[in-house]
């Protein structure tokens, strides 16, 4: 994320009554926020297991993407922060749909 992005958050998006809505949104929201093209950061949290983890990597392929693994104090779960180059909001929100079809990962 750019440096001005410091005020988003996806869970902080109100989603109205659909999905649609929240997209609808969020992406109002980022291109107030951000400037592109530029690299974004995504941050999640998956529970601790290998499979989960390398799904969710799968779905970032441009060259730039840069990952950082943090494990909880219990060791049940680990957050990943994901920085890769987007182009505009679009691309944002398609990379969040896209790791929202992945089982048991929460956005943030």
């Amino acid at each position: 994320m750019s440096e001005l992005n410091n005020n988003i958050n996806i869970q902080d998006i109100e989603d109205g009554n659909n999905q649609q809505d929240f997209y609808t949104n969020f992406k109002e929201k980022l291109i107030a926020v951000e400037q592109f093209p530029s690299l974004y950061k995504f941050k999640f949290i998956v529970k601790a297991d290998l499979e989960k983890i390398e799904q969710v990597k799968q779905v970032f392929t441009h060259a730039s993407t840069k990952y950082a693994e943090k494990e909880s104090s219990g060791g049940k779960y680990k957050s990943i922060t994901v920085e890769t180059f987007v182009n505009n909001a679009d691309e944002v929100i398609d990379y969040y749909k896209e790791v929202s079809k992945i089982e048991s990962v929460i956005m943030l």
